[in-house]
């Protein structure tokens, strides 16, 4: 393995796995080649493995008598541990790395003996193109001093990919012994494909525009634990509203299409929020005061928790600063951090806000580390695997910040490194940018924009970046497919949108929809969905007959269907239509049930499910918090699974910087691409 590939092998996504018998080393199509380390070459090591790893520690790799079966095993030794890792790992070599096919899944099984829980299974993948590249962590290996059978079956092999090699990792302290590897085809051959609604519905998916409107200005929108939506309008961007004090939210049950009014307790409009670990949302900043010929808008301190239990509002203390249009990223122990936006001056506030979830309070400004740095307005702010923040380059109103356009920021380290690559930088105004799925591949899409001070015609362009990598940098991805504007005129040349909504859905991909082509003028009527495994659009998909620009927002239900809210075009109206969309999934055949045997799903555990079909993926989907095309806690967290009959055992990330703690939408999905409805879990 190279320098690269080890470091991004690190083990930020251990995972549990479960104990399995009897032994799958003996299964005649075993493809791994001196599976039971038998065979030694010149230097007495065995044949077809190698000696990988990084960092700073102590080690030794030796050939040990004290095998499973047979007359020798691996055995790896860490002592002094600081930093690093040591692999039990197949040679890259075509004579040694297994051959995939694209498409199928297949299942890795171990007899092993470790001392540390720093202990997982570590999969690379040879790209046809790219070459090897690190894929994923699977599973973590329980602590054992007896030999211990594991297994777990790896995700759809990707297009390109021609070969895998895969093994343990030892990451800490202790000692590890491997023997009698297997690897098995595990594929689930889908059922022919059948169409239950029209051609049309099946190969595009189709949109229905509720007959109630929305009661209140959908700014704001979040999906609660308990199924339903939250939509926040505070004044709505409409200032007679605001001299009244007349503030709105409403509660939406996608399952009945009933709305609820309810009090709000002031003008939390262009607030930032976010989902808590106990499944209530954080509300901080809002509205102040609009502009006038004395000032700009202002930002509000005041900040609350909503609970959809008792479906009301608690104010929390203030923030130590004004915020209008915040950011809002749930970080891995749960506590809120907030960046940006205006103060009570009108100015840009430079403050770095943090909520503690555990103590249900704004910290103090002697008690956050602060950086000065200006931050822009919404600027989507990401967390990654090791803790750091990714600036993805998407804001609102105007250019973007000094530098590349996208950063780092590192919160304990009070460090911001600029990350170059992103293209036409000061026309990523109202862009929107998504963790791709899964969220441990740790890639980021951004896609189209404008700037609304120049207003121009808006971009279609997207742009690709892998945070794994050492020195990340961003590359330019497909171009968004063509749409039509208002009255059916076709674009022509390099027109795009801005204002887009980029929503993950339950099977892997990423729906693109909405948009306009200029600042609160000329709405975009075209649909796409993206597939993060080819990275490529498929274009065509049905189009919400609603125009989406400005203050428009789309977002994942939990029965899989897609809501959309919102257009605040430039005279001041607001379309309340609400739309939905039903994927081309949900025509094209039965949908799988799920039973999860737990509701309350903890770190690095390995959790069982019931299902009454074969299913290949499973998932944990975090529940939008979205307004203004930003949604930057927005995340997918792929579950590998053991599968046993109608029994699948989801094995959890141990990392909650992958998936922060809170509730999570869980779904199944079937060879053929249909999601079960989704299930709520609790992860903590």
């Amino acid at each position: 393995m190279t320098p690269g590939f080890a470091r991004r092998a690190v083990l930020v996504l251990a995972l549990a796995v479960v104990v399995i018998a009897p032994p799958v080393a003996a299964q005649p199509t075993n493809v791994v080649a001196n599976a039971g380390m038998e065979t030694l070459g010149p230097d007495g090591f065995p044949q077809c493995w190698e000696k990988s790893g990084w960092g700073t520690h102590e080690y030794s790799f030796t050939v040990t008598p004290a095998a499973h079966t047979g007359a020798a095993a691996m055995r790896i030794d860490i002592g002094a541990h600081t930093s690093g890792d040591r692999k039990a790992m197949m040679l890259e070599s075509p004579s040694c790395a297994p051959q995939v096919t694209v498409g199928h899944q297949y299942d890795l099984s171990v007899w092993y003996t470790t001392t540390t829980p720093n202990t997982v299974f570590t999969v690379f993948r040879h790209d046809v193109t790219d070459g090897w590249q690190y894929w994923t962590d699977l599973a973590s290996l329980p602590v054992t001093d007896t030999y211990t059978a594991a297994q777990v079956r790896t995700p759809v092999v990707p297009p390109g990919t021609d070969r895998i090699t895969w093994g343990v990792t030892i990451y800490g302290t202790g000692t590890l012994t491997t023997d009698d590897y297997a690897m098995t085809d595990a594929t689930i051959t889908p059922e022919p494909p059948t169409c239950t609604g029209t051609p049309t519905q099946c190969a595009t998916g189709s949109w229905e525009v509720l007959a109630m409107p929305a009661p209140v200005r959908g700014i704001h929108a979040a999906v609660l634990p308990t199924g339903k939506v939250l939509l926040i309008a505070g004044s709505g961007n409409d200032p007679d509203a605001f001299a009244a004090g007349t503030f709105d939210t409403a509660v939406f049950d996608p399952a009945t299409n009933q709305f609820v009014e309810l009090s709000t307790p002031s003008d939390v409009f262009c607030a930032g929020h976010a989902q808590l670990p106990d499944g209530k949302l954080l509300v901080m900043g809002g509205t102040l005061a609009y502009t006038s010929p004395e000032h700009g808008y202002e930002g509000l301190r005041d900040s609350y928790v909503f609970d959809p239990a008792t479906t009301s509002y608690t104010r929390t203390n203030d923030m130590i600063a004004g915020h209008w249009y915040p950011s809002a990223t749930t970080m891995g122990n749960g506590d809120i951090l907030s960046l940006g936006g205006l103060g009570e001056d009108s100015n840009g506030t430079v403050i770095t806000e943090v909520f503690s979830a555990a103590q249900n309070r704004w910290l103090g400004f002697g008690e956050v580390n602060q950086t000065w740095a200006w931050w822009g307005l919404y600027p989507a702010m990401i967390l990654l695997q090791d803790g750091r923040l990714f600036y993805s380059g998407a804001h609102v109103f105007g250019s973007g910040l000094e530098g590349t356009g996208a950063s780092l920021y590192d919160y304990a380290a009070g460090t911001i490194v600029d990350v170059p690559g992103l293209q036409n930088k000061d026309e990523r105004d109202q862009s929107m940018s998504v963790l791709l799925p899964p969220a441990q591949d740790q890639r980021v899409l951004t896609l189209g924009g404008g700037n609304t001070f120049t207003n121009p015609d808006a971009n279609r362009l997207t742009d690709l970046i892998d945070l794994k990598q050492p020195s990340p940098a961003y590359q330019a991805g497909p171009l968004i497919p063509h749409g039509t504007l208002t009255g059916g005129v076709a674009q022509t040349g390099a027109q795009g949108k801005m204002y887009p909504s980029a929503v993950i859905l339950p099977d892997g991909t990423v729906l693109e929809t909405g948009g306009a082509l200029h600042n609160r003028a000329d709405p975009v009527f075209e649909a796409s969905i993206f597939d993060p495994a080819t990275d490529t659009f498929t274009a065509g998909m049905a189009t919400d007959p609603v125009p989406r620009g400005y203050h428009s927002s789309a977002f994942l239900l939990p029965d899989g269907r897609v809501m959309a809210v919102g257009e605040n075009p430039a005279d001041g109206s607001f379309d309340q239509r609400v739309s939905i969309y039903s994927p081309p999934y949900l025509f094209k055949g039965t949908r799988p049930q799920l039973t999860p045997a737990n509701q309350e799903w903890g770190y690095g555990s390995a959790q069982s499910m019931t299902v009454n079909a074969p299913v290949v993926k499973a998932s944990l989907i975090r529940p939008a918090a979205v307004t203004h095309s930003s949604d930057p806690n927005q995340r997918y967290v792929d579950l590998p699974l053991t599968v046993a009959g109608g029994t699948v055992t989801a094995h959890v990330t141990s990392n909650p910087n992958i998936a922060p703690p809170g509730w999570y939408m869980l779904t199944v999905v079937t060879a053929a691409g249909v999601p079960s409805v989704a299930q709520w879990i609790h992860l903590g």
